[in-house]
Formats: C-alpha cells, structure tokens, sequence
C-alpha cells in the first residue's frame, strides 16, 4: 500500500501525490474528481461522471436565541430536530417546486435545536438553533423571510427570541466546502437513477488501480453518514490484499 497517509491537503491534480502505488480515497464529488484525476479515468467512467446531477442546494441560517424556541406542540420542545413543513400536501408541493427550479413560498424547513440536551452549546440561559430549507441548485434568492414565516407560523413569539442569525447560502456553502455544487449538501440528486447507481454502476472503484471514491456521492448517499468511506475502504483493502 505505500508508507505513508495524506489527509487534508488541497492539490490540483492526483500528479502532486508521491508514491503511485498508495491507495488513494478520494472525497470527491463527480466535478471534482473529473478535475484532480480527468486524465486517469478511462473515458467510460469519465462520461458516467459528466452525467451525473448535483440536487437541490440548502439555504442555511444559525441562531442565536434568547430563549428555546416557543413551539405551539409541546412535542417539539422535547425534540433535538424537527421537520417542518404543515400537511403532506403541503411538504410534497414545496419539494415538487424545488425540483422543477422554483422556490417555496412555504419550504419544508429542517430544524435542530441542541442546545435543548447540550448546554455547552450556547452560554449559560441563552440557546442556538439552526434551520435550513431546499432550494433550486445555486439559486440566489434569499430564504431568511420564508423560513421565519414558517417558524412564528408553528412557534409564535419565535422572532423575539433571535438574538443575531448567520446566513449561508448556496453560493456560501460551497464557498466553504466546494464539495456542495451549488448549495447541494446530499453529494448529487436523489433520483431513482441515481441512487441505485450513483455515481457510477454504484461502485467505489474507479476502474484506476488503486484509484477510489468515497464521498456522499456514492452509494448510500449523503444522508448515512460516514458509510459511503466506511464501504470505499473495505473495498480498497480487499483489492490490496489480492
């Protein structure tokens, strides 16, 4: 396997790694692999890496909080996160608007509250929260009003209680971490394609010796965190084993 372990670094090409006959385990989205490693891949990898298709990005917003938030179910008070979005109705016409490009007037809004079970979160009488919705893949548009609309509209007196909130858009998020392609925190659309055989043939090998990636963009996906390594590198030692 090659002596030594690089973790962490930022590199423009697979190229700048010494030692070619380490494992490398790329945590990667499809773009990026495609830019580090292009003239490695063979050209049916490369083409199944072309089509794939980044999802819906998140807009994110962090609170700080004078108070827990003032749910009007007593249920919500007692629970780390709460998904938000009315009937089913509601929730599937907001995702539906999502999908085909648009923004929800009433998004389906995730929200986690840890300061409720880890004090150490926020400093002593006051809490955190942080919220996010879907939004079209690096839209611009500004979620801040629609999301606190949905917050006073199940938790009202929740505006009171914001203290300062800290936005992250789509653009930011990926700014921050340029494996989320426009605002996309879930490694790549979850259609049924794609999630069968994401990103390609559902494999962590590349079809390169010694070459894997092991991002959410592979098989189970952004939302079993921690898995998709896990499974890339069982692979990858298998097949040094042989």
């Amino acid at each position: 396997m090659g002596g030594g372990i690089h973790t962490g670094m930022r590199i423009a090409s697979l190229d700048e790694l010494q030692a070619p006959n380490e494992l490398i385990l790329c945590d990667l989205t499809p773009r990026q692999l495609l830019s580090v490693a292009g003239d490695r891949l063979h050209r049916g990898y490369r083409n199944s890496l072309q089509r794939f298709r980044y999802g819906a990005g998140a807009f994110k917003i962090d609170y700080a909080l004078s108070d827990p938030i003032p749910w009007r179910a007593s249920e919500c008070c007692r629970a780390i996160s709460v998904h938000l979005g009315g009937t089913l109705k509601e929730i599937a016409s907001e995702e539906y608007a999502v999908a085909h490009g648009e923004v929800a007037e009433r998004p389906f809004v995730l929200v986690a509250q840890p300061s409720l079970f880890d004090s150490t979160r926020a400093p002593q009488g006051k809490h955190v929260a942080w919220v996010y919705c879907h939004v079209p893949n690096g839209t611009s548009v500004d979620m801040t009003s629609r999301i606190e609309a949905q917050l006073e509209r199940f938790a009202p007196g929740f505006r009171d209680c914001v203290l300062a909130r800290a936005i992250s858009t789509p653009a930011r998020l990926e700014a921050m971490d340029a494996n989320l392609v426009g605002g996309d925190i879930n490694g790549g659309e979850l259609s049924l394609r794609q999630f069968l055989f994401r990103p390609a043939l559902g494999n962590y090998a590349t079809g390169t010796r010694n070459l894997y990636l092991c991002s959410s963009s592979t098989p189970p996906g952004g939302g079993v965190h921690g898995m998709c390594g896990y499974h890339a590198a069982r692979m990858a030692l298998r097949h040094a084993a042989k």
